[in-house]
């Protein structure tokens, strides 16, 4: 078999639907291997968008995305969308061509030295030099990917490898492999710890989503009233209704869910993932008991160090817990039906009532998001936007948030009530991420309406991406907060230094700007139009939808202020 034909067949025998990328010289004979293949090739415009494509895909479906360029150019342009998703813990592989090894040792057109480029970015990277192992080294390529904590690995195929021939089979790929079970002797402390504690709190972290572990952590709080709250990433772990969840943390000093994380004396992290938000902020004084769960041991951090650490299938050591605690309970019952006058040694299943402080923090957190839900002044609030987005769409919708001050709002104020319905980039926070990742999150859930929140300073980072989403006929909706000017920035030099400086800009015409794709595009000029005009886009079928709005972010300092009334 030709060995480019063998890499798209162990690609093919890997369950890989879709290559995001951009063909080159170096990689003609794989194109040509792919014509054949039953697996789609996305064109897209520019290979940052085709990593960040292959890291939604990633995210979204748990298995590896997979994004491709030629050598050179090619290559240091998917390096961004690369370290975003490994940083950002999603499943993907990047393929890169090569020049002919014969002229690797010496000065040569676009030659450079790719694989240690992707070095610090990525979990394993390999250069194939023989046809004969490129089945094993793909095997291995997606096993490193998907295994915890996921992320992204990289091959190089140089063009002499590739029209090769090799007499070599694919590599069956194995079922999926069941996670570890956690220690018992670990799972009875954590339950001993859990019953000592007063004011114990939950942190949700991204691995929850990786784990497929809502269901269970949902059942555990339901059981054991505990309070909780998850970083950005793991928005949609536990529903935003449960009146038992302090929603979103993640803004350093100005958090209202940082206070009951501040008056815990219990900690239970599971899938919290330190890349998105410090111990520091919250166990500053070293004061907290802390029970890690997640698939890997914690990482050595100072304001980080657990009592008690399970490396082990989230779902499986949350439910152990709760078993255990179910067992203290029965045993409980059945010592209170022995009529005895020694009474001090019992114990009551741990169902923690409500705090006032928590109650109060939960009101006061509606109370924010709530603010301006009937404030029809425009330029538009922020928080008005993110209510009116939530009212119009369904549960299971998706939005998608690139980098800049609207993720803040987005993060906070957005109540997301399902995994996986409210995609963020918190590790390597690039911009330009959102228009791409909206085009993989359609082409994954195609009965979804799919909405990209983006600043208009993140918007044209990417926009050459449109051309592919009209071409591929996606109906994603594109709203893009407009205040000429990169807000993230402005917010903290002016935090600092009291002003902004180098932050302005100018916009073009965002409605001309669509309809020169071929896209349908808004720019709506009152705040009860926006309403309107989002559910005209949700009706669109095939046709990409550019709605432009003008905000008020006057309110920002709200993100970096706490203003909690006890």
């Amino acid at each position: 078999m030709k060995a480019s034909d063998l890499f798209i067949r162990c690609l093919e025998s890997e369950g890989v639907e879709y290559i995001f990328g951009l063909p080159g010289e170096e990689t003609n004979d794989l194109m040509f291997s792919l014509a054949n293949s039953q697996i789609k090739f996305i064109l897209v415009r520019h290979e940052q968008g085709a990593a960040f494509m292959a890291d939604v895909y990633g995210r979204l479906t748990q298995k590896v995305g997979v994004c491709l360029s030629t050598l050179g150019p090619g290559a240091t342009n998917l390096i961004t969308g690369v370290a975003s998703a490994n940083m950002d813990r999603s499943p993907i592989l990047a393929i890169t061509g090569q020049t002919d090894s014969n002229l690797r040792h010496k000065e040569s057109h676009q030659n450079m030295d790719v694989v240690s480029i992707f070095k610090p970015i990525t979990k394993w990277r390999w250069s194939i030099h023989n046809a004969d192992v490129i089945a094993e080294i793909v095997r291995r390529a997606f096993k490193i990917s998907i295994e915890e904590k996921a992320g992204a690995v990289h091959l190089e195929l140089p063009e002499d490898i590739a029209k090769g021939k090799s007499d070599i089979k694919p590599i069956i790929k194995p079922h999926r492999t069941l996670r570890s079970r956690p220690s018992h002797s670990l799972i009875k402390n954590a339950v001993k710890m859990i019953f000592s504690a007063k004011m114990p709190v939950i942190l949700v972290g991204n691995g929850c989503i990786r784990g497929s572990a809502s269901s269970h952590i949902r059942k555990f709080v339901e059981r054991t009233g505990i309070f909780s709250m998850n970083t950005f990433m793991a928005k949609g772990v536990i529903s935003d209704k449960s009146e038992r969840h302090l929603q979103t943390i993640g803004i350093k000093e100005a958090d209202h869910a940082l206070i009951a994380l501040r008056e815990a004396d219990l900690v239970i992290a599971i899938g919290y993932d330190l890349v998105e938000y410090s111990p520091k902020n919250w166990n500053r004084n070293l004061d907290k008991k802390i029970i890690h769960i997640d698939f890997t041991p914690s990482e050595v951090e100072t304001y980080y160090p657990p009592n008690i650490e399970i490396a082990a299938d989230i779902g499986y050591t949350v439910d152990a817990i709760l078993l255990e605690l179910n067992k203290a309970k029965v045993k409980v019952e059945k010592q209170k039906k022995i009529k005895t006058n020694n009474t001090q040694n019992s114990i009551d299943i741990p169902y923690f009532e409500i705090p006032d402080l928590f109650r109060k923090i939960k009101k006061q957190i509606t109370e924010r998001i709530e603010k301006f839900k009937d404030d029809f002044a425009y330029p538009i609030k922020p928080t008005k936007l993110v209510i009116d987005v939530r009212n119009i769409l369904d549960d299971n919708d998706i939005v998608i948030s690139d980098v800049g001050v609207h993720k803040l709002w987005i993060a906070k104020t957005y109540n997301t009530y399902i995994p996986n319905t409210c995609l963020i980039t918190n590790g390597f926070c690039s911009m330009g991420f959102a228009l791409p990742g909206g085009i993989a999150a359609q082409l994954v859930r195609p009965n979804q309406k799919i909405v990209v929140m983006c600043g208009d300073g993140a918007f044209l980072m990417n926009i050459q991406e449109l051309e592919t989403a009209v071409r591929l006929q996606l109906p994603i909706i594109v709203i893009i907060w407009c205040d000429s000017e990169y807000g993230m920035i402005s917010l903290k030099q002016i935090d600092e230094f009291g002003k902004s400086v180098f932050t302005r800009f100018n916009n073009p015409d965002f409605v001309t700007l669509a309809k020169s794709f071929g896209a349908i595009g808004y720019y709506v000029k009152s705040t009860e139009e926006f309403s309107k005009t989002l559910k005209k886009a949700k009706e669109s079928t095939s046709v990409p939808v550019i709605i432009a709005i003008d905000v008020d972010y006057s309110t920002n300092q709200i993100l970096l202020n706490d203003d909690f009334n006890d």
